[in-house]
């Protein structure tokens, strides 16, 4: 039995930081298989003869990468995989919220020069610290006699595909937005409606009286659901209508308030959720 206080804290100092296209967790995706082809780059701290480790390593075309989920500040002994309809335990899944949030993914390693890995298939945040750097081996990693659990009887990931169709209003606001901002808000939308659009938290979906809302960044999409089809119906800013008319707000995402501000003015009240 392991008494409290048997066990010391420990304190580790990341080796760098892994830079990607995901500036928060609604846009990274869930695992690398989920960001296949995206490109990043690992940047190791100067001064620690990180320069040294790395040789040798070129050889290698995958890394496992260990990283820190540094936005993380609770864990949650159960949580709701996204292929899950029950709660799950967290140990039985790969769910940031953990006792010590570390994150392992496996990612295709491009090329090293100097102190810099560029690497694909990254599914982190941007900026996440970076704690440790090993070969993927597969003759010693690859387990195809794996079982997998309670995922045997879950949804094929990334799940059914669904068609995105946007009708004309929600077509004219996502034009007018394609020249106020370079969100690409119609690429995100669909990348998340695509796999299904059941309400979930961890895709910022829920339900909406007779509709479904999809928050995508600042901005809320409203849809309905025929068959395998998603209709977007209208476009809606995320702020409140006392933040837009407050001059001393900021806005706290990519897009100005000012931008905001046009859209309601531009698309009347009804743009405001």
């Amino acid at each position: 039995m392991i008494e409290r206080g048997a066990i010391s804290e420990l304190t580790l100092s990341p080796i760098g930081v892994i830079h990607t296209p995901f500036r928060d967790r609604h846009s990274a995706p869930r695992q690398p298989a989920a960001a296949r082809g995206v490109a990043g780059t690992i940047e190791l701290a100067p001064g620690s003869h990180y320069e040294h480790a790395l040789s040798d390593l070129s050889g290698f075309t995958h890394l496992w990468v260990i990283f820190w989920f540094h936005l993380n500040e609770t864990w949650n002994p159960k949580v709701a995989p996204p292929r899950s309809a029950e709660k799950r335990g967290v140990f039985a899944t790969r769910s940031p919220h953990r006792p010590n949030p570390l994150g392992l993914s496996v990612l295709r390693l491009l090329r090293i020069e100097g102190l810099t890995l560029h690497v694909l298939d990254v599914d982190m945040i941007d900026g996440t610290p970076v704690f440790d750097l090993k070969p993927y081996v597969p003759y010693t990693d690859a387990v195809p006699e794996a079982g997998s659990g309670w995922l045997n009887d879950a949804p094929v990931d990334p799940g059914p595909r669904y068609h995105v169709v946007f009708e004309t209003r929600a077509r004219e606001q996502l034009d007018w937005l394609a020249l106020h901002t370079p969100l690409p808000l119609e690429q995100l939308a669909r990348e998340v409606l695509e796999l299904g659009p059941a309400p979930h938290p961890y895709r910022r979906i829920r339900a909406l009286g007779d509709h479904l809302r999809l928050a995508v960044k600042d901005f809320r999409l409203r849809f309905r659901v025929e068959g395998q089809t998603v209709h977007v119906v209208d476009l809606a800013t995320g702020y409140r209508k006392r933040v837009l008319g407050d001059p001393r707000a900021l806005a706290t995402a990519e897009t100005p308030l000012s931008v905001h501000r046009a859209f309601v003015s531009r698309f009347g009240e009804s743009a405001i959720y």
